[in-house]
């Protein structure tokens, strides 16, 4: 009776829910290629800023976690034995429509990354530019990390709880999994919430990762004048 209890009850929840390095050496303070520190500086604060712009505008668009296989929200571990019983039990369909809801949380939260990534390219200084010039290919998406990620945090909580709520998937996911885990000995995490804000932002900091290689790497992902100029005055010397 317990076990149907349980089942009941989590269907109801278902149901319901390395080019910049190389550029720096190449071009010192002292304007290597008619470009000065400050020209190179800014050619690297207006790619990252187009890099954190298409990283959210991809992240936010519908499917922008669910349909990418590399950050799709997926149950947490610890709850996948009860997601398998589920399936086993023909409710498949409602475990769908819960990884979906947990996504699509987080695809609306990423509407809120470009104005936290946009005010800490405002804040950087010189210095911190030129780390990530000299810096390993992720050198940016490292600094946003440790710049963002509480701001980021802040801002995308309030918003996964209130997508979840329309669905009234955190009150059963926190009543279904805080009954279960009297019994577990491999503990749920009650707070999805939580859970689904931290796999929203592992999932932008993936995005803006991607975004920096493409500017380190493709010239086709140059699309200024001053974003060619500075990331392509490396072939231009070795040549």
């Amino acid at each position: 009776m317990k076990k149907i209890a349980f089942l009941f009850f989590t269907a109801i929840f278902l149901c319901s829910c390395t080019e910049l390095q190389q550029v720096a050496g190449s071009l010192p303070s002292s304007g290597n290629n008619n470009l000065s520190q400050s020209q190179i500086v800014a050619g690297l604060k207006q790619a990252l800023t187009i890099g954190t712009q298409n990283s959210a505008n991809q992240l936010s668009a519908v499917d922008g976690f669910f349909a990418d296989a590399a950050i799709k929200i997926l149950m947490p571990p610890e709850a996948q034995n009860v997601e398998k019983t589920l399936r086993q039990f023909g409710l498949g369909s409602l475990v769908d429509k819960a990884v979906l809801s947990l996504n699509r949380a987080a695809e609306d939260a990423a509407k809120s990354a470009t104005p936290i990534f946009t005010n800490a390219i405002k804040q950087m200084t010189i210095t911190d530019a030129l780390g990530i010039l000299r810096g390993g290919d992720f050198a940016a998406t490292n600094y946003f990390k440790g710049k963002t990620t509480a701001q980021l945090t802040a801002a995308f909580s309030p918003v996964i709880e209130k997508s979840l709520n329309k669905v009234d998937a955190t009150k059963y996911w926190s009543d279904v999994f805080t009954a279960y885990n009297k019994f577990a000995a491999k503990k749920v995490p009650t707070d999805i919430s939580a859970y689904v804000t931290q796999k929203a932002i592992d999932g932008i900091f993936y995005e803006v990762g991607l975004e920096e290689q493409k500017i380190r790497k493709d010239p086709a992902a140059r699309v200024t004048e001053l974003l060619k100029t500075v990331f392509g005055s490396k072939q231009a010397t070795t040549k």
